[in-house]
């Protein structure tokens, strides 16, 4: 059975390589959310090259589509495209690896990143399965500074008022946005009243912990009646060291030669570890 801990590891070695030959790009959000997708991916949804144009696939939306160096290393791994081609033309001109999810590219649903989109756009997936009897399911990952957008409140009160318990909004709550922390940009304690309080399943994990989040989402599928949120606590920069973690000027930032080296170096090692555990 691959272990996918490992995987996060060296799928994050891809974003850095991504980003570093693109000079460009949300790093630290792509580490924070990488665990999330790999779970999603590798354990959870019913989602393939195989099986992507089948009516009764898994539907994913990256709401939080800056982090899309995660997205496209995630499905490179998963095959729906070559991780040496995103590497070499990711963001350059003309390139269909975009900064952002873009539905030209096989494996993605809609293209995202104008924040608070993903949420709303999930409720009618989900309300279309319901409708059409289907048994999908629709996931969607949003970051925590997204959810000062008021379109995403709205989708919280649509998915309670059609009881989509086919639908999972993921919060990827590293606490760190562009500008600082959101506590002080638009605070959100506590999350899980607050998204309760819509009428929601809600469940709280480390989002750095595949195990944890694997558990989550197995606890949604359960849920009658009403969606699931998984408040995923993370760390942003997660797996870069001191170099990265908990910082918000990683949010968009291209590492210095040095700085690269220094998260290989920690990537390696943590990958090494978990391959040991």
């Amino acid at each position: 059975m691959e272990n996918l801990k490992a995987k996060s590891f060296e799928l994050r070695q891809n974003v850095l390589d991504m980003i570093s030959r693109a000079k460009g790009g949300h790093i630290g959000g792509d580490f924070s959310v990488m665990d999330i997708l790999v779970t999603l991916y590798f354990k959870q949804m019913n989602i393939s090259p195989e099986n992507m144009d089948d009516e009764d696939r898994d539907r994913f939306v990256l709401s939080k589509g800056h982090s899309v160096e995660a997205y496209y290393a995630v499905l490179a791994a998963k095959g729906f495209f070559p991780i040496e081609e995103v590497i070499e033309n990711f963001s350059a001109f003309g390139s269909k690896y975009i900064g952002h999810p873009n539905n030209k590219l096989p494996g993605i649903e809609m293209n995202s990143g104008s924040l608070g989109h993903g949420l709303p756009v999930c409720v009618g997936m989900a309300l279309a399965g319901k409708m059409n009897k289907k048994d999908y399911r629709v996931y969607t990952v949003m970051g925590d500074g997204e959810l000062a957008e008021g379109s995403v409140w709205e989708g919280f009160m649509a998915g309670h008022q059609y009881k989509l318990d086919n639908l999972c909004a993921v919060v990827d709550r590293n606490r760190l946005q562009i500008s600082g922390s959101t506590e002080d940009v638009m605070g959100h304690d506590d999350l899980q009243k607050r998204i309760e309080g819509f009428g929601w399943h809600v469940i709280q994990v480390n989002g750095n912990d595949i195990e944890e989040l694997n558990a989550a989402f197995e606890e949604a599928k359960t849920v009658k009646g009403c969606p699931t949120a998984v408040i995923a606590n993370t760390i942003k920069g997660f797996g870069g060291g001191d170099v990265m973690e908990n910082k918000a000027a990683w949010h968009h930032k291209v590492p210095t030669a040095d700085e690269y080296e220094q998260i290989k170096k920690e990537l390696a090692a943590r990958k090494e570890a978990a391959l040991h555990e």
